[in-house]
């Protein structure tokens, strides 16, 4: 009996004091407890993500289950050109957007560019004794913002919808999307400009 508890000791001293790359090639031939031990140090980090997105605590719980599943069944896809880290962030990143997104047919909020082009920000929610003229266009124009971003590409569309989440900076959306700063700045830079054409094009 203490040899069992001491031979779970040792494996419970090897995982914790194992590193991510040793702990990933492990999981890979399907060591189930390495994978584990990848989730309870990085979970945390993920959770937290995603709860700056979603600005709401049931549906990063709901997501980080669905990131879990995820890195569970892709982790063979991991090949290590990031670390362990960023790829799960980019996986809880994603499943995020993907919560905001299914959520976008019933909004309780718009969102708005700022004037100088550089952040969003989110409108209040209008008071009910409010203008009914105003707060038609301020819905309106947040439906237009919404469909001008569905229409970019895919790239440009991701770097600028991580952005929208106030969640992180630019050199963090760089290495969550697995490019340079200098390729992330560009990405926004195009993204926001073809916004405003877009915007500027519409009825």
């Amino acid at each position: 009996m203490n040899s069992h508890f001491s031979t779970v000791a040792d494996r419970l001293h090897v995982l914790e004091s194992a590193d991510d790359e040793m702990l990933v090639t492990a999981a890979k031939v399907g060591d189930h407890s390495a994978f584990s031990e990848l989730w309870k140090r990085h979970a945390k980090r993920a959770f937290s993500t995603m709860y700056r997105i979603t600005k709401n605590r049931q549906d990063a719980e709901d997501g980080l289950q669905d990131a879990f599943m995820k890195a569970f069944v892709h982790l063979n896809s991991f090949d290590g050109r990031s670390t362990f880290s960023t790829w799960l962030t980019r996986i809880a990143i994603n499943s995020a957007l993907m919560t905001l997104r299914r959520k976008r047919a019933h909004p309780e909020t718009s969102m708005e560019w700022s004037t100088d082009g550089n952040t969003w920000r989110q409108w209040e929610v209008a008071d009910t004794r409010a203008n009914v003229e105003v707060d038609y266009e301020r819905t309106e124009a947040g439906w237009l913002l919404e469909r001008a971003i569905d229409r970019l590409r895919p790239p440009l569309r991701n770097v600028i919808e991580i952005q929208r989440s106030h969640c992180i900076s630019v050199r963090e959306i760089a290495e969550v999307a697995g490019i340079s700063v200098a390729a992330t700045k560009s990405r926004l830079l195009r993204a926001r400009t073809a916004l405003r054409r877009s915007l500027r094009a519409s009825p």
